[in-house]
Parts: structure tokens; C-alpha cells; sequence
């Protein structure tokens, strides 16, 4: 089902329905929303595992009804990953596969075990072999490939078919695994087994972070036990805004959450009347180039920002900005930003625990790299540094990553509280606002909400372009408008991949929930009812 209702429930959403019902089990079972979401972030690593995987990296918020708590679980790169390194190599650039890609610390782990102990102190008692066990059987008995497994392995195959491992789990027969075949993994489904046994820390200080650094060092990373070892997800301030309707928040950097708050806060100033129509977009691509322009510049390690995120959010900057958009013509935007690849998820429980999560390798498959001893996907999220130090994100020792990956939360004044995010690099952010505007500001249903057509600034799935794309279920009078007015336009498919797998999940003050998920995508959400 893509959308759920329940008066007395919790609901999970993620864009495979299959982590959707594994979360949804957990809350049947008497868990909390936090350990609903991780079984679904562990299944969603085996029947989504060219998005995501235990060898990327997570964020989550976690709330009930106030600031929620922020957990950061970047992954920072290599002692050894130096400019020096890859420049010794011969290298201009960082390579976007392969083991050379394969540089950060995968921090995804780290994210679960911190959640994990939230979870404790708000009474959640279920053991995580119960919540890896939908993630273990389908690992191990085989799960259906999607049909975005099965076009995005067709589509990189080219590029990742020599990579180290990447054959071994994701061809058969030297060729990718039709759509609706069954694939199996194994390897994974022992690692996952582990780790039930020996408790998360495994993955960054035992036996499988030995086995991970063997495979890693082995064929050409420049990880090392070490960087496991020294790395922990942290607790951070989330970015929020206050809006005319409430308080939205997100992830600080090193993610691009401050774009998306920021996006918010110029439109909450610009009076848009009618939702859909060339105003609606417009105003919003507009904010989302002020907004990018700014994180471009600015967004790296939060440990080497010379300035302050907060202040970009005050109310003088925001008004600021919003005064300098044009309201009828679109201003120059020759720049392409960065890919990604990710899976949002959320919870909401009876109680009103909320959980917003996002996961990610960054792009499909990450570097590609298989290990073959655990069965994990490392991300390529190091393909983000830059080997020239005038860059905002130069690479460095123990430096972390910039990340589009941001989920998003908001506490409305009306008492509902909201989880909701998406995948789609560049595309997040303003997918996000396109969601947030059409639910929260012209009180669209939520599912309609996300059905909605889109529009896309930027690129997002390795495509690099500069174009606005726009989905072509958009009134044709909208779509002049905005050619009239400068945009430069690529109208494109109805429901496209491109614009995100994303969902919401809505608490509302008498206790009511309701979920949706992206038509886009193989995703559901699923009450606890089942």
C-alpha cells in the first residue's frame, strides 16, 4: 500500500515495502519506532543493496513532540588518504569506483548502535537478532530483484563489472539478474548473523572489522583497522527553521541539510497563494539555487567551516534573500552539483516516537567494491573530497565527507508532527519543500502530496546537467511559464526514478498516523496491524 491510516497504531514507510513490513512487525511485537527502523534499515540493506548497504553511511532524527535528537553517523576518510596519495598515483581526481573510492569509514553501523541505545532509554527491549531476522532470512533465502536493481545493474554494468567483487554477488551468469528473479547473499546474511552475536562494536573493533580492513587493504583501499577503530557516530544540534506553520529540522553539516532549511525559509517569505502553478515552482527553484550557491560555498566538516551554519537560518539573512528573487524571471544557473543515491525511512509510534532516517552508499553501488568475506557494499562517499586544497571539501586525513543525504522532521503548531525525506542527490532538497509546501501550506493529502508531480535543479543518479527537469504530468500553461521566464527546461516522464523514492509519515494530535510512499519507488507504508 502506498498510503496507511491507523487511529491506534504506529506505521513504517520505506521505499521497498518489504523493509516496510519488517519495521511494521517490530511494532506489532510491542518495539518502539526506533527499533522499528532499524529492521527495516537492515532489510532495506539486502532487497535495496544498490542504494544502500552496512558499508555507508546514516543519519537519523529521532523526536516526540519536540527537538528531536540528531545522530550523525559519517564516516571520515582515511589517515592514509592524503592529496599526497592519490597525487603520488598520478591522479587529478578521486576515482568514483573501484578501491581507490573506497576511502571513507563506513559509519552506517555506528548509526544503528547509537539509535539502539536511545531506544533503551525509552523502554525498547527487543534484541537485535529480532530485528536483523526479516534482514538475515531474506539474505540468506533470497530475496526478488526490483526493477531498479535490475535497470541500474544493466545501466553500470560497464563500469562495475571488473570492479573488485562486484561480479561475483550482483551477475549471474556474467550478466545481471533479470527483474523478479530471486538473489541471494549469503556472505551478508552470516555478517549479519555476527553481529547479533557479538554485539555492533564487531563491526569497528573485532572480528569483522579484521576481516573488513583485510578485504579492503587487499585490494587497493587506504582504509585501515585504525580508522574503524577511532571512528563513533555522534550526537549533534540539528539545523531547524521557524516557519509561519512550525519548526522544521534537519542534519548539520557535513550533509546539505542547511539548503533544505534554508529553501523553507525563503518560501515561508515569498507568499505563494496556489500550489502547482508557475509561482509554486518558480519561487522554489529560485530559493534553491540562493540556497546551494551558499552551501556550495560553504558546507564541508563542520571541524573546518570558518562559519557558522545557525546564521545563515536568521530571520534577517532569510528575509534577505527571499527580497532578492525575481518573481517572474529565473536567474543564471550554469552550476551542476553533486549525485547520490540513498533510502529514506520513517517510523511513528503510538506514543508519538518519531523517527526519520536516511541511508546511503552514495552513488548506485557505491564503489562498487564487494567484500568478500562479509558480503559488504562500500560507499564511494569519498568521491565527494576534492585533490585541490582551494576547494570547500579538500580531502584530508580524518576528514569527513560533504553528504546530500539529510532526512527532515517538522513539529507544526497544530500539534501534528511530521518525519519525511527522500533520495536523489541534488534533488532532496527540493523535493522536500515541494512535500512540506503542498501538505503543510495548501493542505494537499499526504499521499497527493507525494504523488504530485515533480521538478529536479541539478543532477541526482551520476547525471550531470544544469537543466530544470520537470515531470510532464505538469499543466502545459505552467511549463511555458516557466520556459517564458528563463528555465531552462527538460520536460521529462511522468513518474520519473530521477525525482526521488520519497515518503512521510504525519502524527496527529488525537493520535491518529498516516504514511505515504512514492509511487516512484517498490516502497509501501505498512501499520502495525500487518
Amino acid at each position: 500500500m502506498k498510503y496507511a491510516r491507523t487511529e491506534s497504531g504506529g506505521i513504517v514507510v520505506a521505499p521497498h515495502f518489504l523493509a516496510a513490513e519488517a519495521g511494521a512487525r517490530v511494532l506489532s511485537e510491542g518495539g518502539n519506532a526506533i527499533e522499528a527502523m532499524i529492521a527495516a534499515a537492515a532489510s532495506i540493506v539486502v532487497v535495496y543493496p544498490h542504494m544502500n548497504s552496512l558499508g555507508g553511511d546514516n543519519f537519523f532524527l529521532i523526536g516526540d513532540g519536540g527537538k528531536p535528537l540528531a545522530i550523525d553517523a559519517c564516516g571520515a576518510a582515511a589517515k592514509l588518504a592524503s592529496i599526497d596519495f592519490y597525487r603520488d598515483l598520478g591522479l587529478e581526481e578521486i576515482p568514483s569506483r573501484g578501491p581507490m573510492a573506497a576511502l571513507t569509514v563506513a559509519g552506517a553501523v555506528s548509526g544503528w548502535q547509537l539509535a539502539l541505545e536511545e531506544s533503551k532509554r525509552r523502554g525498547g527491549k527487543l534484541p537485535l537478532r529480532r530485528l536483523f531476522e526479516d534482514a538475515i532470512q531474506q539474505a540468506k533465502h533470497g530475496t526478488p530483484v526490483s526493477g531498479t536493481l535490475h535497470r541500474n545493474s544493466v545501466a553500470k554494468f560497464d563500469e562495475l563489472s571488473n570492479v573488485p567483487g562486484f561480479s561475483e554477488i550482483f551477475l549471474t551468469d556474467k550478466s545481471p539478474y533479470a527483474e523478479g528473479s530471486d538473489i541471494v547473499f549469503p556472505t551478508l546474511a552470516d555478517t549479519l548473523e555476527q553481529l547479533t552475536l557479538s554485539g555492533l562494536d564487531d563491526f569497528y573493533c573485532g572480528d569483522i572489522a579484521r576481516s573488513l580492513v583485510k578485504d579492503l587493504e587487499s585490494v587497493g583501499s587506504p582504509l585501515r583497522l585504525v580508522d574503524l577503530a577511532e571512528h563513533a557516530a555522534l550526537t549533534v544540534e540539528p539545523l531547524s527553521v521557524k516557519l509561519k506553520s512550525g519548526v522544521a529540522y534537519t542534519m548539520p553539516p557535513p550533509t546539505q541539510g542547511l539548503a533544505s532549511m534554508m529553501i523553507l525559509g525563503m518560501w515561508d517569505r515569498l507568499g505563494v497563494k496556489e500550489a502547482e502553478g508557475f509561482e509554486h515552482v518558480h519561487s522554489i527553484v529560485e530559493a534553491s539555487k540562493k540556497a546551494f550557491r551558499i552551501r556550495d560555498q560553504y558546507v564541508s566538516d563542520p571541524n573546518y567551516m570558518t562559519v557558522d551554519p545557525f546564521n545563515f537560518l536568521s530571520d534577517e539573512t532569510l528575509e534577505t534573500l527571499s527580497n532578492e528573487i525575481d518573481p517572474k524571471h529565473a536567474s543564471s544557473w550554469p552550476e551542476a552539483g553533486p549525485p547520490g543515491d540513498t533510502v529514506w525511512l520513517g517510523a511513528i509510534d503510538s506514543d508519538g516516537c518519531s523517527v526519520s532516517m536516511i541511508q546511503s552508499i552514495y552513488w548506485e553501488f557505491g564503489s562498487g567494491v564487494v567484500l568478500p568475506e562479509t558480503g559488504i557494499v562500500w560507499q564511494n562517499r569519498g568521491t565527494s573530497f576534492s585533490l585541490d586544497t582551494s576547494n570547500p571539501n579538500p580531502l584530508g586525513p580524518g576528514r569527513r565527507p560533504f553528504h546530500t543525504i539529510h532526512p527532515a522532521m517538522a513539529v507544526l503548531d497544530d500539534g501534528r508532527q511530521m518525519v519525511y525525506g527522500t533520495m536523489g542527490g541534488e534533488g532532496q532538497p527540493q523535493t522536500q519543500a515541494a512535500i512540506f509546501t503542498r501538505y503543510v501550506d495548501f493542505g494537499e493529502g499526504l499521499e497527493e502530496a507525494i504523488a504530485a508531480p515533480r521538478w529536479l535543479l541539478g543532477r541526482t543518479w551520476g547525471e550531470e546537467t544544469a537543466k530544470l527537469r520537470i515531470e510532464n504530468r505538469f499543466d502545459t500553461g505552467t511549463i511555458e511559464a516557466l520556459r517564458t521566464a528563463g528555465h531552462d527546461l527538460e520536460v521529462v516522464g511522468g513518474f520519473e526514478e530521477m525525482m526521488g523514492h520519497a515518503g512521510a509519515i504525519v502524527w496527529h494530535a488525537g493520535g491518529t498516523i498516516e504514511g505515504a510512499s512514492d509511487p516512484r519507488c517498490d516502497g509501501s507504508a505498512v501499520t502495525d496491524a500487518l
